[in-house]
């Protein structure tokens, strides 16, 4: 029951919020706020907790600047993701994540 309540609450939240910074009809709020809640996530287990709301402001920054807002913060928060889930795995094997060398 708590769930339907805290869903119920996020989603009043979020339209309140999409209605106050004036982005109706900008975006599918059902699916970035779950791109947000995986993105957060990902990187509250795999970084760091306070990490996480930060990482989803800078990716907000990001898509902000791009053509076509939404398209790039999904693009954004699968790179991020990503680099999240081998955060870990890249500093055990001794090899720093944002490496450059090792970019496309």
């Amino acid at each position: 029951m708590a769930e339907s309540s805290d869903a119920s609450a996020l989603s009043e939240w979020v339209t309140a919020v999409v209605r106050e910074l004036g982005l109706e009809g900008s975006l599918d709020t059902g699916s970035s706020v779950d791109m947000v809640l995986d993105l957060t996530s990902d990187v509250a287990h795999g970084v760091s907790r306070p990490g996480a709301p930060v990482t989803a402001f800078l990716v907000g920054v990001a898509a902000g600047r791009a053509d076509d807002p939404a398209v790039a913060a999904r693009d954004y928060a699968q790179k991020i993701s990503a680099l999240a889930d081998g955060w870990r795995s890249d500093a055990e094997r001794g090899t720093a994540a944002n490496d450059q060398s090792r970019r496309a």
